[in-house]
């Protein structure tokens, strides 16, 4: 019986689709011609089976029909360009289906090919991967250990931003001439005066607190007068300088965040290094020291503020006069306590001018992520103020200041 060779239709409507019958990398599409001959028959594979034409090529042999006299078959993979582990999975899931319909089909195909399809016919795929579930204790510990490793990185990098600024402060005082006396005076205004008002009504307001209610417990033991002592030490030495630093994190901090994320997502940030500009010189250099000038400021401002909202307080409440006051507070002053908080107040600078830039070039171009990373540097630089705060104060008293 002479061969009658039986071309697909899924392959006619693909030289349909392109004549050409190549890929748009230049190899042919996979195309399969059935050859029967009475009982026997060959199934010639030609052209590219790998996973850009797999999709394709499922579906042609989806459309093959095999006829049932057809016993003995053979896959002449003798024309396949190339084949990788997806058009292997292919063909051995047809030869899979042929098989149980009673018919074995042989394969002749080169070597490498011939490894291939046995290798990918030896994976088990009769049963699905089972979904593992992890408990709720599995899932905390990933979380936290997730948390570590993002913060961990993040301190590496905050330190690695570090070494940078002092680089670019390192060759400005070398050349002085290319510092940008304009871009930190308009800073220093932003930071330091522009704050002054909200600095100074929050110390007030915290300074009278502390003192009503220090009257309310003094005065279990007509100890009212102490009133001024607290005020002097607490002002002074924590509250003064920790207030300041807390305000201008949440107002300064995010602030350059948002700055400099916006630069970085309207790709300002990139045009400086295309012109030769060093961004840490330009942008951060001059917010950092503004910052470290006027926060010392801020918080002598913060600590003048607490004090007279304390006066005022024990004048309403205790009837203590302003001259009395004035006359007990220079008897009880200690000039150390003023020292410890000035000390602080630059520390206290550099963290938040710091973490705020940082976080700013971390910015990836949307406005989400403007949002979260601004609020990310508020909090970080709150949490290191308050370490920093302990710190400090657990050096001071080993040394006995």
């Amino acid at each position: 019986m002479p061969h009658v060779p039986q071309q697909l239709d899924a392959p006619s409507l693909a030289r349909e689709e392109d004549p050409r019958g190549i890929t748009e990398n230049g190899s042919r599409l996979p195309d399969v011609l059935l050859e029967s001959f009475g009982n026997t028959g060959i199934l010639r594979f030609s052209g590219a089976w790998d996973v850009a034409t797999a999709a394709r090529a499922r579906g042609q042999l989806q459309h093959l029909a095999i006829p049932a006299e057809c016993g003995d078959l053979t896959f002449d993979l003798t024309g396949v360009l190339r084949l990788d582990t997806a058009g292997a999975l292919v063909i051995t899931t047809f030869r899979t289906a042929l098989e149980k319909q009673g018919i074995a089909p042989l394969l002749h195909c080169a070597p490498a090919h011939n490894a291939l399809i046995d290798r990918v016919a030896a994976i088990d795929m009769s049963e699905a991967p089972t979904v593992r579930h992890a408990s709720a204790l599995a899932r905390t510990l990933n979380a936290i250990g997730a948390s570590i490793v993002e913060e961990t990185e993040q301190a590496v990098g905050i330190l690695a931003f570090m070494g940078m600024f002092v680089i670019s402060l390192v060759g400005l005082v070398l050349r002085p001439w290319r510092f940008r006396w304009v871009s930190l005076c308009s800073h220093m205004e932003q930071t330091g005066v522009q704050a002054v008002p909200i600095v100074a009504l929050l110390s007030f307001l915290i300074g009278l607190v502390t003192a009503y209610m220090g009257a309310e417990q003094f005065a279990r033991f007509g100890a009212q007068v102490f009133v001024i002592n607290l005020l002097e030490i607490s002002t002074l030495r924590e509250m003064g300088v920790l207030l300041t630093a807390l305000v201008v994190a949440g107002r300064s901090g995010s602030s350059f965040t948002a700055q400099i994320g916006a630069m970085v997502a309207n790709e300002e940030v990139s045009a400086m290094r295309a012109l030769g500009l060093d961004p840490i010189e330009v942008l951060v250099v001059p917010r950092v020291l503004a910052l470290v000038v006027m926060l010392p400021i801020l918080a002598f401002i913060a600590d003048i503020m607490g004090i007279l909202g304390g006066g005022v307080a024990a004048w309403g409440t205790l009837g203590i006069d302003p001259a009395n006051f004035t006359a007990r507070f220079h008897e009880i002053v200690q000039l150390r306590n003023f020292v410890v908080g000035m000390i602080k107040a630059p520390f206290f600078a550099l963290v938040i001018a710091l973490v705020g830039c940082f976080q700013g070039f971390r910015v990836t171009g949307s406005a989400e992520s403007v949002g979260r990373l601004t609020t990310q540097a508020v909090v970080e630089a709150i949490f290191m103020v308050i370490v920093l705060n302990a710190l400090f104060a657990i050096l001071f008293t080993s040394l006995g200041v």
